[in-house]
């Protein structure tokens, strides 16, 4: 027994013998506590917590205290002291200048701010002079008003929420509900308006999206609107704090939607413009841009998310910036391949449908990816081309060429009369001149010289067309229309022989074929041959 109370007496003279919280103003951490620690109901002394501000009667320091811890109240901003500098020396080098400054919340409530005054820290005198301000900002005039006609069943309480709370919610959610719906036809009207300013490009996928982008976007400006009118409703820190990030939550939710209906309604109108163009190439950088900008707005997403659930936005875009190096160097090929994707599209060597040589491939080019080029072969073989590769090798782009020309040789027997081998010549330019597919200023068609069993014609010319396919079709009409010629002209054309003459039998026929050198009728038909 005598056990127990001794351990009692020395549990109680412990705790009496603890020393109470003193006013520190020596660095910004204890200045804050300071602030906070005497105005909570446990601890409520503020006297204690007016010193943090000087420069003022108490009565007034007093008023400005409170007035500051209902603003940190109202929006939810909940102080982590180990964030808060205990550096007696701390100097603010975020401003312009370091100077021993120190703001509690930067981008929620920058006018709310610390400064070293002698060996103090203490709030500062902008912060004093613009607590009405700040607090009038927070807080809408008629929030206090109506406060007054509220009768006392409505101060009753459940979980730490009073009911005059719980109706004020209903009646703000009530409002929202109402502001939605007007607010999303008149920025649907908008945005059809600023989509006709910019393009005149409109179809259903367009205006569809529209209407999609136009939800979140009415959305965001209710999120902002209640975020304004919910300090009013005066709920306790710890709800408020959980209700401002919910809401942050859901702002960045929705900011995430609208650039996703945004980046759709871009690439609706790339797509219809791309398809109006000539090339097929920035048609296939269609879904590779569309890929990589919705890539890169939930990335923003996601940084985003990390910030708002306490993580320093520094630290997030660090680690960002060192896993995507981790990444990059992990995987140096995929990312040569990347930039290699870039610079087609940039450069444009080819487009698709064109016919290239690269290195050792030969085909047209059917679909360019982000990391590698389809080429299907003449013998319908694909090829995967690394665009890394591509990029860096040399690519004879046939399809970009303004006409294909096309050289072969004729070779008429060596028997073959001057004047038909004269006639026969002119008549293959006539066909040249006629043919629906050739050039008719380049051309050339010349008795170039004497082969082994042949007189060689040479035939150079030019189609206009630069598909593969339209070039053999023309290639084989001119062809057909050169055997109709010869055949009326009484010209053959010759294959490789040897002829061997025999002199001792004088009784044996010639093997000379004989030609028509009628000169009326070789004139008769190139004029017929004119006229086609």
């Amino acid at each position: 027994m005598k056990k127990h109370l001794y351990l009692l007496f020395l549990a109680t003279s412990l705790l009496f013998a603890q020393e109470p919280v003193k006013v520190d103003l020596s660095n910004p951490n204890a200045t804050v506590y300071t602030h906070l620690y005497f105005l909570q109901s446990n601890s409520y002394a503020p006297e204690k917590a007016a010193k943090t501000v000087l420069g003022l009667e108490e009565a007034e320091a007093i008023d400005v205290v409170q007035k500051l811890k209902e603003i940190l109240d109202g929006k939810g901003l909940m102080v982590d002291f180990s964030k808060v500098p205990t550096n007696a020396m701390h100097m603010d080098s975020v401003t312009f200048g370091t100077q021993h400054k120190y703001v509690l919340f930067p981008k929620e409530a920058p006018g709310i701010y610390l400064e070293k005054i002698g060996a103090k820290w203490v709030y500062s005198k902008e912060t004093v002079r613009n607590t009405d301000a700040l607090y009038n900002a927070t807080f809408p005039w008629f929030a206090t008003y109506l406060k007054k006609f509220i009768p006392n069943v409505g101060y009753q309480s459940l979980f730490d929420i009073k009911l005059w709370q719980y109706i004020g919610l209903c009646l703000l959610l009530l409002i929202s509900w109402g502001l939605f719906y007007m607010l999303h036809r008149i920025l649907f009207f908008v945005l059809k308006r600023i989509q006709s300013l910019f393009s005149n490009i409109t179809n259903e996928d367009i205006t569809d999206s529209l209407r999609k982008l136009a939800r979140p976007i009415s959305l965001l400006l209710l999120m902002a609107f209640i975020k304004m009118m919910l300090p009013s409703l005066q709920f306790i820190l710890g709800i408020n704090h959980v209700l401002f990030i919910g809401l942050s939550i859901v702002v960045t939710v929705f900011w995430i939607y609208v650039f996703l209906n945004l980046v759709k309604v871009v690439m609706s109108i790339y797509r219809t413009y791309a398809a109006k163009t000539h090339g097929k190439l920035d048609d296939q950088l269609v879904p590779i841009l569309h890929k990589f900008l919705l890539g890169l707005v939930l990335f923003f997403g996601l940084l985003r998310f990390l910030t708002i659930l306490g993580m320093d936005p520094t630290t997030v875009i660090a680690g960002a910036s060192i896993g995507g190096l981790a990444l990059a160097l992990a995987s140096q090929d995929t990312v040569k391949n990347l930039i290699g994707t870039f610079m087609i599209f940039l450069d444009k060597p080819f487009h698709i449908g064109d016919w290239i040589e690269a290195g050792e491939v030969v085909g047209t080019v059917e679909t360019v990816g982000f990391r590698s080029t389809t080429v299907r072969a003449a013998d319908t073989s694909v090829y995967q081309i690394p665009n890394s590769t591509l990029a860096e090798i040399v690519v004879n782009n046939k399809g970009l060429r303004a006409f294909r020309r096309y050289q072969t040789e004729l070779g008429l027997r060596y028997d073959t009369p001057a004047e038909l081998v004269d006639a026969f010549v002119k008549g293959v330019e006539v066909i040249i001149q006629n043919h629906p597919s050739t050039r008719k200023d380049a051309y050339n068609v010349a008795f170039t010289g004497f082969g082994d069993s042949a007189l060689i014609i040479l035939v150079n010319l030019y189609f206009v067309q630069l598909e593969w396919g339209i070039e053999q079709a023309s290639k084989h009409e001119f062809h057909l229309d050169i055997l109709r010629f010869a055949k009326k002209l009484g010209v053959d054309f010759a294959f490789p022989s040897s002829t061997i003459m025999i002199e001792q039998f004088p009784d044996k026929s010639s093997l000379d074929m004989k030609y028509n050198i009628d000169e009326d009728r070789i004139k008769a038909l190139m004029e017929s041959l004119k006229k086609k």
